[in-house]
């Protein structure tokens, strides 16, 4: 193969950049600053990384170079321009690589929801030694909306604890034995009405956009909790906010917000029954390092001319059912 220019823009240290020059000694690697990639992307045949500055997506295609991206997030709005969806540019995700990660985000904000963990921290700040009410997760239904790599980790963690598990997904073809039922997409509205927990691990993409608005609460059982661990624009804030006020939905853990970071004046950070965290479930002091050793077993095959992992369907915005 032709000698190829690799752009990096993510967090990488010299030893990261040292290891992907070992991989493929022949190829050049470009560790860029977020400041430099609208230029330096142009150098690139290969990139990986997550662009969070204007990129010209459609200069960059038409400049004929880039073969390859590699996200090194599970969200791919940073990259996805038209251009690129249209182009012969195949991407590959971060998806389901932080799984476990995702997954302990989850049960904190459960568990902190459930155990009334925000009433209890708010009781110590006032020097009140009070047994307030909680709530117990066994004997739950758990509704998981979207079953891929993130919300099969989340069903695994969940199993042994005995819950109910119920799922929808994109491609429902592989139901896992802890799963008592995976339905497709469009069964939402029964996952909603059954399930005392609903988690949200599903893409953001048009399809999903304000997929839990005023019309999927109202499929929600009353008192039931949400966890959000996908995308902020998954939800419709307005209306979550309005099932909160109104007792619909009786606690919300929200690890994402619809616009980030999550304004001052919004209601949700005064909401005594809302747990906020400002998009860290994927947070780990591996991250870097994890992602490089995968961006590394994709450049040996994409040299080897093998499928790449976690090649995303750029119609859908996620990786195909392989993976």
């Amino acid at each position: 193969m032709t000698p190829l220019t690799i752009v990096l823009c993510f967090p990488v240290e010299s030893h990261h950049v040292e290891q992907i020059r070992r991989t493929v000694p022949e190829f050049t690697v470009i560790p860029a600053e977020q400041h430099e990639i609208g230029r330096t992307i142009f150098q690139a045949d290969l990139f990986c990384g997550h662009a969070k500055q204007p990129i010209d997506w459609p200069a960059v295609v038409a400049a004929g170079r880039l073969q390859w991206i590699q996200s090194s997030a599970a969200g791919l709005d940073h990259c996805l321009h038209p251009a690129v969806i249209e182009s012969n540019i195949p991407v590959t995700s971060a998806s389901g690589l932080f799984a476990n990660q995702v997954a302990e985000q989850t049960f904190a904000l459960l568990f902190g929801l459930i155990r009334s963990t925000p009433a209890f921290f708010q009781a110590t700040l006032e020097r009140k030694y009070e047994r307030l009410a909680t709530d117990d997760l066994h004997g739950k239904t758990i509704g998981i909306v979207g079953l891929g790599g993130n919300g099969l980790r989340i069903a695994e963690m969940l199993a042994p604890l005995g819950n109910r598990i119920l799922a929808t997904d994109y491609w429902p073809r592989r139901k896992p034995s802890f799963v008592e039922e995976l339905w497709s997409a469009d069964r939402l509205p029964e996952l909603l009405a059954q399930s005392d927990v609903v988690i949200l691990c599903i893409p953001w993409n048009e399809q999903t956009h304000h997929l839990i608005n005023a019309e999927t609460i109202a499929h929600m059982k009353p008192g039931s909790y949400l966890i959000n661990v996908a995308r902020g624009q998954v939800v419709d804030e307005p209306a979550l906010i309005a099932a909160l006020q109104a007792g619909k939905i009786k606690a919300a853990g929200l690890d994402v917000a619809e616009v980030e970071p999550l304004p001052s004046d919004s209601p949700l950070w005064t909401m005594p029954r809302v747990m906020i965290t400002p998009h860290v479930g994927a947070q780990s002091h591996r991250r870097v390092s994890d992602t490089v050793d995968f961006f590394c077993q994709n450049l040996l095959r994409y040299v080897q001319q093998k499928p790449l992992k976690n090649l995303v369907d750029k119609r859908l915005g996620f990786p195909g059912m392989e993976d």
